[in-house]
């Protein structure tokens, strides 16, 4: 070999191994399954970053708990586990009450006030992220949240003494409040706990109930719109932080087009998965008056509880938000 080859090989491996290390990888565990809009929108954002930050960073997403199971994923990211995932913002009310803005019944159970409540929560949340070392990426809301039974009820009050589902604080005092067994199930393990007669009832969107085939163990759906819980992407400060400043750029562009995609994608969905489960057998049928009244009743009393948990934050977001 000559000189000059040797040089120019020298060269094309400086270069192979010079982009080798620009390229960052990062591993994102999220709770849902693949088939969900909400996993189907983190891949629209993962594809999203790798092609506008020209492949500097590319992300691995692990759907379906399969890395991480959604009680671990805030440790997980805040540790440096891994960089970047996804959490039912609400499941982490427990220990900031902040992050249960969007569970409170009747409080905001449309698109747009969703939307209204999420843009005046999203300072709050935000700074508590990063107070933790963390950083607030986007988050979707998921369909209106109706009540599924094994048969037909008239009201809340039937539920008393069922094993009901709960997910986050919220669902869990729902629970309480109507005189049901707050039972604590993670998405994965809901057909399996209806099968075994762990569950006899839950609160929780079509989109739920179509991914995990709700028809096949239940037969009734009470679409109550209740409120719209929301999924949070968020990612490690540092992790973030070690990003070349282009790359910084394209992430946060990323997350501002999923963020509105998401939104609009769970509304156009939201009547179609409702659709999905009549189709299936199951009955799907409007709140009753008795619901309703029941339900509005349930809501003030959470608002307040809420509030009082929330403390000043929480105070102004409700006072903002009702102006």
């Amino acid at each position: 070999m000559t000189i000059m080859m040797k040089s120019l090989a020298a060269a094309g491996f400086s270069l192979l191994a010079s982009a080798a290390m620009a390229q960052t990888k990062w591993d994102m565990p999220t709770p849902y399954s693949d088939g969900t809009f909400q996993t189907v929108n983190v891949r629209e954002f993962v594809e999203d970053v790798a092609k506008t930050s020209g492949g500097k960073l590319q992300i691995t997403v692990h759907s379906n708990a399969s890395l991480v199971k959604m009680p671990e994923m805030k440790r997980a990211v805040q540790s440096g586990q891994v960089a970047i995932g996804e959490v039912l913002i609400s499941v982490l009310a427990n220990e900031d009450a902040m992050f249960g803005f969007e569970s409170v019944p009747g409080l905001a159970p449309s698109y747009a006030e969703a939307r209204k409540l999420h843009n005046l929560a999203k300072s709050a949340v935000a700074a508590r992220l990063e107070k933790q070392g963390m950083m607030y990426l986007y988050s979707v809301a998921w369909p209106p949240q109706g009540i599924y039974a094994k048969a037909p009820v008239n009201a809340l009050a039937d539920f008393k003494g069922t094993k009901f589902r709960s997910y986050n604080p919220a669902t869990a005092r729902f629970a309480q409040l109507i005189g049901a067994v707050p039972t604590t199930i993670q998405v994965p393990e809901i057909a399996q706990a209806f099968r075994t007669g762990v569950l006899d009832a839950m609160i929780t969107s079509g989109a739920t109930g179509v991914d995990q085939q709700a028809w096949d163990y239940l037969n009734h759906y009470y679409d109550t719109q209740s409120f719209l819980p929301q999924n949070l992407v968020f990612v490690n400060k540092k992790a973030f932080d070690a990003l070349p400043d282009d790359v910084k750029k394209a992430v946060l562009e990323a997350a501002a087009r999923a963020e509105d995609r998401g939104w609009k994608k769970s509304e156009e969905l939201n009547e179609g998965y409702k659709k999905t489960l009549a189709e299936k057998g199951i009955k799907v049928l409007p709140a009753t008056d008795k619901m309703k009244a029941e339900m509005k009743a349930i809501g003030e009393t959470m608002a307040k509880e809420w509030a009082a948990k929330a403390g000043p934050d929480g105070e102004k977001l409700l006072a903002d938000y009702r102006k």
